[in-house]
């Protein structure tokens, strides 16, 4: 395993590009192994680089490299658009005990657009939301804090994410933490040039990125578990009879 990633080739982009013109079954299969040596088998390769660097400040988040790297076929029983593959190459890294998408965790994606880097919970269900908000309500101002650190933003931008246009009703209008509560989503997403992909030491600036996300990821995360296992609590916790008058 060499110590540093060593770029994908050019030729895994124009891949992903023929890819997105052609996108079919007919084209992919009889081109599939071009797809494993391009990008497939880099991407593992970069991956297990990735993970070499986790385990040293967000140990939760590691896993197997074929677990990590997401498929390349899409889901398409849900969508109008049939085609049948994706037009990038992406991995994630969710927190062990929570769910994929549900908690917070790390995302890198390699297309002819860009390097995509991303981390935080994008897609929280309703218990998970429900948690973030009581807790950005019960301390919007450290929970504002962790989002605006200065380093993060000079690296990352912004925190990103959909957001209501009212507070929830559950709270005040006014409330002192009401840009908290009106978000949907807590993460940051930072696109580097397509020739990123294919410069040495890849592995390397993910992993700065992903570091610098490290203490929101795990706020974020503290929160969802403590949440969790407080509703572990009650479902174990035996219910009291119903009154009979």
């Amino acid at each position: 395993m060499p110590k540093t990633f060593a770029g994908f080739s050019p030729k895994a982009l124009m891949f992903l590009r023929q890819l997105a013109k052609n996108n079919s079954r007919d084209w992919f299969q009889p081109r599939k192994q071009q797809f494993v040596e391009l990008l497939q088998q880099p991407m593992l390769e970069l991956i297990e680089l990735i993970l070499a660097d986790l385990r040293s400040f967000a140990v939760d988040h590691v896993l197997e490299p074929k677990r990590a790297m997401l498929r390349i076929y899409r889901d398409v029983r849900f969508s109008k658009d049939k085609s049948p593959y994706k037009t990038n190459i992406a991995a994630m890294f969710p927190r062990a005990g929570l769910g994929k998408t549900t908690g917070a965790g790390y995302y890198l994606g390699i297309s002819p657009e860009g390097v995509e880097i991303a981390g935080g919970v994008y897609m929280p269900g309703p218990p998970e939301l429900a948690a973030l908000r009581q807790a950005s309500a019960a301390d919007p101002e450290t929970f504002r804090q962790m989002l605006a650190s200065k380093p993060l933003v000079k690296l990352m931008g912004e925190c990103q994410g959909e957001m209501m246009t009212r507070v929830p009703k559950a709270f005040e209008p006014d409330h002192p933490g009401a840009d908290l509560l009106r978000r949907k989503q807590f993460f940051y997403f930072l696109t580097l040039k397509p020739e990123a992909a294919t410069s040495p030491g890849l592995d390397k600036t993910i992993t700065k990125c992903f570091r610098q996300m490290a203490p929101v990821i795990d706020y974020l995360n503290e929160i969802l578990l403590r949440s969790a296992r407080g509703m572990e609590g009650e479902e174990a916790r035996p219910k009291r009879p119903k009154p009979m008058f």
